[in-house]
């Protein structure tokens, strides 16, 4: 099958994976928190920004690599974390780990990922980054950093915009809770999505087993929590100071922002800024990340990296031209597994590929960090 023919963008793959997948899978992957507005923001501010094509430029040789700390992947984007990803797609975890690292480009695992870091750790080949929701309990903090690090995770994510659980009300609406409980409702939804249901009962019911040895699952709670927010603190500036501390390779601080907190993140030793507003579930009046994006590069130089609300290559050019250094997605691969499966991750790298090429050639690049020089 010519997938490009028939999945040509990423709203293809959103489409076949809503098809797919029961509706409490669905809100919990798509769903927002609010009204949607700052989802629903992401996409326009990245819509707002033009860029002035080229004429006469000839042949163009693609340069599409990125050096990030210390490390030369061939694309710009990499997988974000997403917390269950095996309710999403069974396995999804490794999966994506595998993919990423085939290509040469990097996968996060969430904290309350459906797959620890010993088992994901043989897909990563030692070039694994890890996502932290910060443990209140110091034993628990230095034993989850040992695991992800023998484990071959070498770049740390702390992530800092989650100091409360938030509201999802489509989560709630859809009959979700944490741990899913399988109610005549949810059953329902089940029966109406074979493919993932047949798929899910080989693999084994989702649960987030890298924190499972420090705490059991408590039935009932709200759909947007989970067992680790019994676990977890709401950080300060000694939390990530002890962090960095304790890791000693890259350290990127997730959920930035506010250009000001980026000088005083760059003094505490951080190695790179993650500009995130969560893809828009944690804060419903929260500004997208390409209008914070310039000021974030005015004010520091370290290396930026942008997420919510990429879709395409051209969204990947928009924020390198405002000044990121590198993109991270989450949604987007997770609509591709529920679309295509196994197929899916790689559909999507050669898309956002061959989309990533033609907005180049169209802008007459040869390199991404020249992008800005096509700014209107």
């Amino acid at each position: 099958m010519d997938l490009h023919a028939k999945y040509p963008g990423l709203s293809d793959l959103k489409r076949r994976a809503k098809q797919r997948l029961p509706l409490f899978v669905w809100e919990y992957l798509d769903s927002a928190t609010g009204q949607e507005a700052t989802k629903h923001r992401n996409r326009a501010t990245l819509d707002a920004i033009t860029m002035m094509p080229s004429i006469l430029h000839g042949p163009i040789d693609f340069d599409t690599s990125v050096t990030l700390f210390g490390q030369t992947h061939p694309l710009p984007f990499g997988v974000a974390p997403v917390g269950m990803s095996g309710l999403i797609w069974p396995d999804a975890e490794r999966q994506l780990a595998r993919v990423a690292t085939a290509t040469g480009i990097p996968y996060t695992l969430s904290t309350v990922a459906s797959a620890d870091p010993e088992t994901v750790g043989p897909c990563v080949d030692g070039k694994g980054w890890f996502q932290l929701y910060p443990p209140k309990n110091p034993e628990i903090r230095r034993d989850l950093l040992d695991r992800a690090r023998a484990s071959g995770f070498r770049t740390l994510v702390m992530t800092v915009d989650v100091p409360v659980a938030s509201r999802r009300e489509r989560q709630t609406r859809s009959g979700l809770t944490q741990p899913p409980r399988m109610t005549p409702r949810l059953l329902a939804q089940i029966a109406m999505r074979p493919a993932w249901a047949m798929a899910t009962l080989a693999h084994g019911r989702p649960r987030m087993p890298t924190i499972a040895r420090y705490a059991k699952d408590k039935p009932g709670l709200p759909p947007t929590e989970h067992i680790g927010y019994l676990l977890r603190t709401s950080p300060d500036w000694d939390y990530l100071r002890w962090l960095r501390d304790a890791w000693d390779g890259p350290f990127v601080v997730k959920g930035v922002m506010d250009p000001a907190d980026a000088p005083k993140l760059e003094q505490a030793g951080v190695d790179g800024i993650w500009i995130s507003n969560h893809a828009g579930r944690q804060f419903d009046a929260a500004p997208g990340p390409a209008e914070v994006l310039p000021a974030m590069r005015a004010a520091t130089g370290l290396p930026l990296i942008y997420d919510s609300g990429i879709e395409g290559g051209l969204d990947i050019l928009r924020a390198f031209a405002l000044g990121a250094d590198f993109v991270m997605m989450g949604r987007a691969w997770h609509y591709a597994l529920a679309a295509l499966g196994l197929d899916g991750p790689g559909h999507l790298i050669d898309m956002f590929q061959k989309d990533l090429q033609a907005n180049m050639g169209q802008l007459g690049l040869e390199t991404l960090h020249q992008a800005a020089s096509r700014l209107r």
